[in-house]
């Protein structure tokens, strides 16, 4: 995650200086689709250095906050500002660059879209962080929440304990957030599995269904060695 936090900072950094004055017609989202009696309402100089001053503490505070959360509290936690910081942020920005362009609806749909998508994502992580807990009898076992399934008795091959999960290439269609992955994972031998792993907590559960497919699984709120036992007490085979 450290990489992703620099790799955007130096992102969010270089916007600030590649948006000048002279191509703000061609490369301001909003401004660019403007009128040409709108354009001269925006007070486009003192916006470009609003913009850059903006971007470039963005940039700096982004990197700065983000590695503290990540090393001090917990991966997730890094994620979490990952996603909502810079939404908070231009939602700021937005709100208060209006002064640059008195007259016109440009910021006004700038900050809609963004409230949207900020509900949008805290939806999101709030379904993902939501522990996926299991449910299970003599005849099948069902994973609750995001990516659930239920699995009867002659679908499970086995359940085992295991240390490792194979090395993870590319999320298919999954929800992947510091230590919580949820969802279908390709491994580097080309196998694609399936994830709902709550926390990082080993050793992981290994549901290998009847067709070869597998699930690997690891609960947050209680030991997996535990959780285990009290699978095979009610599913001995």
């Amino acid at each position: 995650m450290i990489y992703v936090l620099i790799g955007m900072s130096v992102l969010f950094v270089a916007i600030g200086f590649i948006v000048t004055e002279n191509n703000a017609k061609y490369l301001l989202a909003g401004y660019n689709t403007m009128r040409e009696a709108d354009r001269e309402k925006v007070d486009i100089k003192a916006y470009i250095a609003y913009f850059r001053k903006f971007h470039i503490f963005l940039g700096i505070s982004f990197l700065i906050f983000g590695t503290l959360l990540y090393y001090f509290i917990d991966e997730n936690a890094g994620g979490i500002f990952l996603g909502v910081y810079p939404i908070l942020a231009y939602i700021y920005f937005i709100a208060t660059s209006t002064k640059y362009s008195k007259g016109t609806k440009w910021n006004k749909v700038g900050i809609l879209i963004l409230i949207v998508t900020l509900v949008f994502v805290t939806v999101l992580l709030g379904y993902g962080f939501k522990e996926n807990t299991l449910a299970f009898d003599s005849q099948s076992i069902e994973f609750k929440g995001m990516y659930g399934e239920t699995l009867t008795e002659p679908q499970i091959s086995s359940i085992e304990l295991v240390n490792q999960i194979p090395r993870i290439t590319l999320k298919t269609n999954g929800f992947a957030l510091g230590s919580i992955n949820k969802g279908y994972f390709k491994t580097e031998g080309g196998e694609t599995i399936k994830l709902i792993l709550n926390s990082d907590n080993k050793p992981y559960i290994l549901f290998t269904k009847s067709n070869g497919e597998k699930i690997y699984y690891s609960a947050k709120s209680e030991p997996n060695e535990k959780l285990l036992n009290e699978i095979k007490e009610v599913l001995p085979k």
